[in-house]
């Protein structure tokens, strides 16, 4: 039985260390040092230890319980997570101001900016007061279950000022200095070093064992209310000031805006200081600030219409081309690829950088020791995009394009591509173009064989083992187990990964075999027009130069594949192991946009992959080209687009923005 005293005590402990976590993780109050601090944690733990009856899930002693998960578990959102269209240049968001005008018809509404901090988001589900789940965004519709290392965070309160049930949503974040603290942590332990705060942060909030998470010194700053049992301001300012309210940590750095040029104001102010802040800032989020116009606005695709995510440019850095190296790919294109100097860009080091082809290193009249500019954004790869020739000494080497390529086999010569910018191997049966090949046949984007990655491709290769991809299907367990880096378990995986692979739709075999010019979208495209592959390998060269997305060239060279007898022997064989099935057939919607149009992406989206992006609009009917022509009916541009949105330009070909894309999905 717990005395009345000591329960009192017990109580009053809570409270005090509640309200001084508070003080310090959320307003940066300091009241008491540390030492003070721990002393009232080892009181309120001793009491715990001869009364454990008194322990709840607020107690501070309960933010590091347990043994670790043995999984993380799904949960499925009571609020769908919607993520934030963007905008990357005043004249995008003034288009957005447009449309959201345009949607308000006689209002003039008002922004509210706040700071788009770069780290994890996650949602709080609190229960009376209590925090009850916390979990990742996941797709929208189901996160992952991290409650037991968000309750490690101190600036997430266990219990809240009053016992409402709300739903909230923020960003899990870690600072620069906490960050080269891990590190050093880290690098006395042998391991690998973290590039930046936002992966440390994301991975913390991905562990099984909450000690880990723990020891990463999270913080987080909480933005909106997603549902609560009480009545939601007016405003989002408001909104903001009724989290704090509650006992939540927000950014204190929110501004109301008048007007987009206000917006824009606050943006550039930002890009300017950004950096002096403790934490990654990525951009700017903006929305509509009155409640009621943003439920009038509701929402579109998978962002809502009265909010955007105003990113600041691309981050740019100088380097040096110590050396342009080449790639030989399966089909045997040449790529030149430049050496830099190590560089630390956008959170990730960098020494190579694709050159593309001959023609671009000519445009940029890029040399051997050029101080040259590099630049990324977001995942896309790191490019070159200038050349800053006053920094050059003279000691520069011009480069002079090879005529052989030792990866091109015993001669290595190489020849350009007809109609192309590219280079290929003359002759292209090289070792490491047939191990390139191979890999590629059984990768994920084509018949997708676990187990037959680089290292095992090459391996059965030198054993001569496989020669054409119809010998895969001929391996025993015993072929394999007696090889380097085998054992019964590794060889019986391999064999079961390969029997699984027997039955393929057309478009997966054609993608995987590796025909001059056919990659996944035209892999597709061909399913689409011939039931199987012998109906493909019969097809003249008119009618393949006919299909939408087929160009002369590309008609040509699949026709030549086919008729290659060496090609014909080996499909042969490989139909005898294979059963190649028709492509699903789904019923279209009769009023879809994307029936029997061609579509081509480019840059990057915040809101689809790329492979999302391509399944969506063939599963309303369309097709997805890698190249714009004049009968391609839209490029989808994203974040970062290249050289394709220039080509659709030209050719007077329509454009359409991420936001479009998505309306477009759900019309």
């Amino acid at each position: 039985m717990v005395s009345k005293d000591i329960k009192a005590r017990y109580e009053k402990l809570k409270e005090a260390i509640d309200h001084y976590r508070y003080q310090y993780h959320v307003r940066d109050i300091s009241e008491i040092s540390e030492a003070v601090l721990d002393s009232l944690k080892h009181e309120l733990s001793e009491i715990e230890k001869g009364h454990p009856e008194l322990i709840t899930p607020d107690s501070p002693s309960q933010r590091i319980a347990g043994a670790p998960l043995p999984k993380f578990v799904k949960v499925r959102h009571e609020v769908p997570q919607w993520s934030f269209n963007d905008a990357f240049s005043p004249e995008e968001m003034r288009e957005f101001d447009a449309r959201v005008k345009r949607g308000l018809p006689g209002k003039m509404p008002s922004y509210t900016c706040e700071l788009k901090i770069d780290g994890l988001k996650v949602v709080y589900t609190y229960k009376k007061g209590l925090l009850a789940v916390a979990s990742t965004r996941g797709d929208g519709s189901v996160g992952e279950d991290v409650t037991h290392n968000v309750r490690t965070i101190e600036s997430v309160p266990l219990r809240l000022q009053r016992a409402v049930d709300v739903i909230v949503e923020g960003e899990v974040w870690m600072s620069e200095k906490a960050l080269e603290a891990l590190n050093k942590e880290r690098a006395k332990a042998g391991e690998q070093l973290f590039a930046n705060p936002r992966n440390a942060a994301a991975g913390g909030i991905r562990q099984l064992d909450p000690k880990i998470a723990s020891k990463r010194n999270l913080d987080v700053f909480i933005y909106d209310v997603a549902q609560t049992s009480e009545s939601l301001p007016a405003t989002q300012e408001e909104e903001l000031e009724y989290l704090r309210d509650l006992g939540f940590k927000v950014n204190p750095h929110f501004k109301h805006a008048k007007n987009i040029d206000e917006v824009i104001a606050y943006w550039e102010s930002w890009r300017v200081q950004s950096k002096k802040e403790g934490y990654w800032i990525d951009g700017i989020v903006v929305k509509v600030s009155e409640h009621a116009l943003q439920e009038r606005l509701g929402y579109t695709g998978k962002g809502p219409r009265f909010a955007i995510a105003f990113k600041f440019p691309a981050q740019q850095v100088t380097t040096i081309i110590e050396d342009i190296a080449f790639q030989v790919g399966r089909t045997g294109v040449v790529t030149p690829v430049a050496h830099l100097r190590p560089v630390s860009v956008a959170g990730s080091t960098v020494s190579r950088a694709t050159l593309h082809n001959e023609d671009e290193i000519k445009r940029l009249d890029l040399r051997v020791g050029d101080t040259v500019i590099l630049e990324k954004a977001g995942d896309v790869i790191p490019h070159v995009v200038q050349v800053l020739t006053e920094f050059r000494t003279g000691k520069e080497k011009k480069f002079k394009w090879p005529q052989r390529i030792s990866e091109c086999g015993a001669d290595g010569s190489i020849e350009r591509v007809p109609g192309a910018s590219a280079w290929r191997c003359v002759v292209r049966d090289s070792f490491s173009q047939q191990a390139r090949r191979f890999q590629y046949f059984a990768s994920r984007r084509a018949l997708d064989i676990e187990g037959l990655g680089e290292k095992n491709v090459e391996l059965l290769l030198s054993e001569g083992l496989i020669a054409n991809f119809d010998d895969i299907f001929s391996l025993e367990q015993g072929d394999v187990e007696a090889l380097e880096g085998f054992a019964e378990l590794s060889a019986r995986n391999l064999i079961s990964a390969i029997k699984k692979a027997k039955i393929q739709p057309l478009s997966r075999v054609l993608t995987g075999l590796s025909i001059p010019h056919v990659g996944e979208e035209t892999a597709f495209l061909l399913a689409r027009n011939f039931k199987t592959i012998d109906d493909l390998a019969r097809a003249s060269e008119e009618k393949l130069r006919v299909i939408n997305g087929v160009g002369d060239i590309m008609a040509r060279e699949i026709m030549l594949w086919f008729t290659d007898k060496n090609n014909q022997a080996m499909l042969l064989r490989l139909k005898s192991h294979l059963k190649i099935t028709s492509e699903s057939t789904v019923a279209v919607p009769k009023d879809s946009f994307f029936a029997g149009k061609t579509f081509v992406l480019t840059g990057t989206m915040e809101k689809y992959s790329r492979d999302e992006a391509k399944e969506e609009i063939r599963r309303l009917g369309g097709d997805v080209s890698s190249s714009v022509s004049s009968k391609t009916h839209a490029v989808i541009a994203g974040g970062e687009a290249g050289s394709k949105l220039d080509k659709a330009r030209e050719l007077g070909v329509r454009i359409m923005t991420e936001s479009e894309f998505a309306k477009a999905l759900h019309s």
